[in-house]
């Protein structure tokens, strides 16, 4: 199953890469959300082969799923790839800049299963397609909105 969402921001090109590859705030904010973080790694600077370890209740189950920073290109391009027991996905953010001072922000996920649960999990929401891309979208369209008003110092 794949998944695309496009979104404007209203801030340079540099400025919104630097903020979607601030991983130590995405791991404070699954942390407050209640999800288990481990990096694997001591350096806290980006880079391939850079991988976490994630543990989080889902559908009343515990989850576990090793996810790694797969592509690394400063400005342009940040590539994970997770993997989990029963699915294994692959993850793209890719930044253009329209203007100085706007940026396309283009997230692609591609998920695959791996067993008979995984492919049960997939078919769910398949069937659910048309939701499952709307929240997608407005999960994307709310995480550029936030990052604009993070950059823009508005909120």
């Amino acid at each position: 199953m794949e998944l695309t969402s496009k979104e404007d921001v209203d801030a340079p090109l540099a400025e919104v890469f630097e903020a979607i590859s601030d991983f130590s705030s995405f791991e404070r904010s699954a942390i407050r959300r209640g999800v288990e973080v481990q990096r694997l790694s001591e350096d806290a600077t980006p880079q391939v082969g850079m991988a976490w370890d994630v543990r989080a209740d889902f559908r009343g189950k515990p989850r576990e799923l090793r996810l790694s920073l797969s592509a690394y290109e400063p400005a342009t391009l940040i590539g994970l790839n997770g993997d989990s027991n029963s699915l294994t996905g692959k993850g793209q953010i890719e930044l253009l800049a329209l203007s100085p001072r706007r940026t396309r922000l283009s997230v692609k996920v591609k998920v695959e299963a791996k067993t008979l649960s995984g492919r049960l999990l997939l078919q769910s929401m398949k069937l659910a397609r048309s939701k499952v891309n709307k929240r997608f979208k407005h999960r994307v369209a709310e995480f550029a909105s936030l990052t604009e008003e993070r950059l823009t110092g508005s909120v």
